[in-house]
């Protein structure tokens, strides 16, 4: 991944000096929008707030209370993170993982490290990303096939229609009304369910 000096970096880490190691390795990769985040009060509003492309969450012995606080906003934040911690326990990484977290590093802070980690965190949260999108995908088509056949069933009871005859008639007023037919299929759905 190339440095981009309009990519902005959040580093969320109460340790000035732990932060300064992040923020050297970064500026020497040539990362220059890199902002600290001290303050762990109202974290998730002030990343909201920043908007930033990845975010680097550094804790050198997090509580469970933070951990938490740190997988909310993973879960809530769309965004490649990377999260660094002193020591850790296979709960943590294995919920770390579940919240989103795209790279877990146990003592791993490093300036020569920073970049590389970066890189890998980065590539995983697309790759998940894809995934996800495609999954999404999938879940929609899926349910827009159920909601054609339920409206199929409608039109064949209704019409006296066969299957092929009632998909055929979806289709034309799907056309002739330029919308999917999935859409033309909720309607009927709808209007059968109010008609009840």
């Amino acid at each position: 991944m190339a440095a981009d000096s309009s990519f902005k970096i959040v580093i969320v880490d109460e340790s000035p000096i732990r932060a300064a190691i992040l923020e050297e390795g970064l500026r020497d990769a040539g990362f220059t929008g890199v902002v600290h985040i001290r303050e762990m009060h109202n974290l998730l509003a002030r990343i909201y707030a920043l908007d930033p492309d990845v975010i680097l969450i550094d804790l050198e012995n997090p509580s469970r209370d933070i951990l938490e606080q740190m997988f909310q906003v993973s879960r809530a934040v769309r965004r490649p993170i990377a999260m660094f911690v002193d020591q850790s326990d296979a709960d943590s990484i294995q919920r770390s993982v579940e919240a989103g977290v795209s790279a877990y590093i146990v003592d791993g802070l490093k300036r020569e490290r920073i970049k590389p980690i970066l890189d890998l965190c980065v590539s995983r949260f697309n790759a998940f990303s894809k995934l996800q999108d495609e999954l999404d995908r999938t879940k929609t088509a899926l349910e827009e096939r159920k909601i054609v056949d339920r409206a199929k069933g409608i039109l064949m009871k209704l019409k006296n229609l066969t299957e092929e005859e009632a998909y055929v008639l979806m289709r034309s007023t799907a056309m002739r009304e330029k919308k999917k037919i999935g859409e033309i299929a909720q309607s009927i759905v709808t209007a059968s369910e109010l008609l009840k």
